[in-house]
């Protein structure tokens, strides 16, 4: 690579990293240059993940060297990165969940009057930042009741309250709306005329040309290409990526035969003041949930599941009435769900692939209450090689999986347990390109069984590219249904917005 050690901000020199098991980065050398929009891509498993976490100080390599700033880069903590300038926000929010907003925001400096916190400026400098990344909630709001996509425009605010040299955003908008997300590319344009470098990972290919200047492939742990996105169109990047060509996936292929009634919900209310919600999904279909952060998706599917206790509601399933108090309730009547948060709510980090590909299902995998490993295996086995999970042995501990592999789990876990109905809520965040083909393809095989699918997204494209029907939420209200030959981003948008609109217009 050619240039002075001026025009870069960041030179990692034979960069290798290993795991038990996992060569997760192997002699990668990259150049980034100064003030610029680098991207960084890769399938699951290629390294990115690792290779972050070499530069916020959670890792150490194990072979080669990393220069910043022109200077021997070697932190032992994310807080000495930190102080270095370099400022990551993980896929993987972990926020100080029993502190407010605002405490959140600027807990490493926290502005002080007499020796005690001054509340009063930190809640009004906390406004402004919430402002200026589009995030409405109180400054005063605790951060334990925010949403995945809130808590992301969290991190984002965070990142604009210290003057960083480097800024690492891994799968930012993966739960952004297109406003959250046009928001975003003003605030990182905005940086870069600052002089701010940003080294920005996606699985959204179509928005890297918006923020990237240059862009860096891993496969398989090694360095494929650094070079300028300019000329680079997605197939090409696509191809790059995974080392072929990559067939088509986003013709619909949902033509399924529809009938009867799969899953049923009337005036489900998932608080007492909420409004009603009523809809259905039927045998061989799949519905989309779209709105914007905050409209109630998630805490609806909650709600249907017995994650969360509704107020009000029936919820049917085969055209049947069923009680629904808990998850177990849930899953015993053929209802599953994916969550969104699957770190915290849909894996068990600590213990094996076998053991979580297979736990929702142990009669399966059991003979006269003993548990057979040798059937665990064989069913895990089966599921890792259907849905391509990336592992260099079932046993693996899945904690030490990347996000998307992670994902996969979580989706052959359900896929063991064979439900009537599956919810996925943000099915594909922090999926590769060629991961979320193979996704798609088992929500379309699963509804051609004759199942329901119901799918919360904060994608447009995806809910158009996969679903039957799309149900719009604003404001908890469903604002309107759009079928399929109807589908229009501007359409759906327009819903979205219409409960806000109309309480801005009064």
């Amino acid at each position: 690579m050619s240039g002075t050690s001026d025009d870069y901000i960041l030179k990692l020199e034979g960069i290798g990293k290993r795991f038990p098991g996992v060569v997760a980065l192997k002699d990668v050398s990259i150049n980034i240059g100064r003030g610029k929009g680098h991207i960084l891509l890769g399938e699951n498993g290629a390294g990115k993940s690792t290779l972050i976490n070499l530069l916020g100080g959670v890792f150490k390599p194990d072979d080669g060297r990393i220069v910043f700033d022109g200077k021997p880069y070697e932190p032992t903590s994310p807080l000495e990165a930190f102080q270095a300038g370099i400022r990551v926000i993980h896929q993987e929010l972990h926020p100080l969940s029993n502190l407010s907003v605002a405490e959140n925001l600027l807990f490493e400096h926290l502005p002080r009057r007499y020796g005690l916190v001054n509340y009063k400026q930190m809640n009004r400098r906390a406004f402004e930042l919430l402002a200026e990344v589009g995030l409405n909630v109180a400054p005063t709001t605790l951060a334990s009741s925010l949403s995945v996509a809130q808590l992301q425009l969290l991190e984002i605010a965070k990142a604009l309250c210290y003057e960083s040299k480097l800024l690492v955003l891994d799968e930012p908008t993966a739960t952004l709306t297109s406003k959250e997300v046009d928001r975003l590319f003003e605030i990182l344009k905005r940086l870069k005329a600052r002089g701010v470098t940003t080294l920005y990972i996606s699985h959204r290919l179509e928005e890297i040309f918006e923020v990237g200047d240059d862009v860096t492939i891993l496969r398989d742990g090694q360095h494929v290409t650094t070079q300028p996105l300019a000329g680079l169109g997605i197939p090409k990047i696509v191809e790059l990526m995974v080392g072929r060509t990559l067939a088509q996936h986003d013709a619909f292929r949902g033509d399924s035969v529809i009938s009867g009634e799969a899953l049923g919900v009337s005036g489900l209310k998932v608080t007492r003041n909420s409004p009603e919600l009523s809809f259905s999904v039927a045998k061989g279909e799949i519905v989309g949930i779209a709105g914007l952060v905050g409209s109630g998706r998630t805490e609806a599917v909650r709600a249907i599941f017995g994650a969360d206790v509704k107020a009000a509601g029936e919820i049917r399933i085969d055209g049947q009435p069923v009680a629904i108090n808990s998850p177990k309730d849930a899953v015993a009547a053929g209802l599953c769900l994916a969550t969104e948060d699957r770190k915290t709510q849909g894996l068990m980090l600590d213990m094996s692939c076998a053991e979580n590909t297979t736990i929702t299902d142990l009669g399966k995998v059991s003979h006269n209450g003993l548990m057979s490993r040798t059937v665990e295996n064989n069913h895990s086995q089966r599921l890792v090689r259907e849905l391509r999970i990336k592992t260099p042995s079932i046993h693996q501990v899945v904690r030490t999986f990347s996000g998307g592999n992670q994902q996969k789990v979580v989706i052959a876990k359900w896929l063991f347990r064979g439900p009537k109905v599956l919810i996925f809520d943000e099915p594909t965040r922090g999926i590769d390109v060629g991961a979320k083909a193979e996704i798609y393809d088992l929500l379309w095989k699963f509804a051609a069984e004759g199942k329901g699918v119901l799918v919360v997204s904060s994608d447009l494209p995806e809910l158009m590219g996969i679903c039957h029907r799309i149900i719009v939420l604003s404001d908890g209200k469903i604002a309107g249904e759009i079928a399929r030959d109807q589908f229009e981003e501007s359409r759906i948008l327009s819903l979205a917005y219409k409960e806000y609109s109309r309480v801005r217009q009064h």
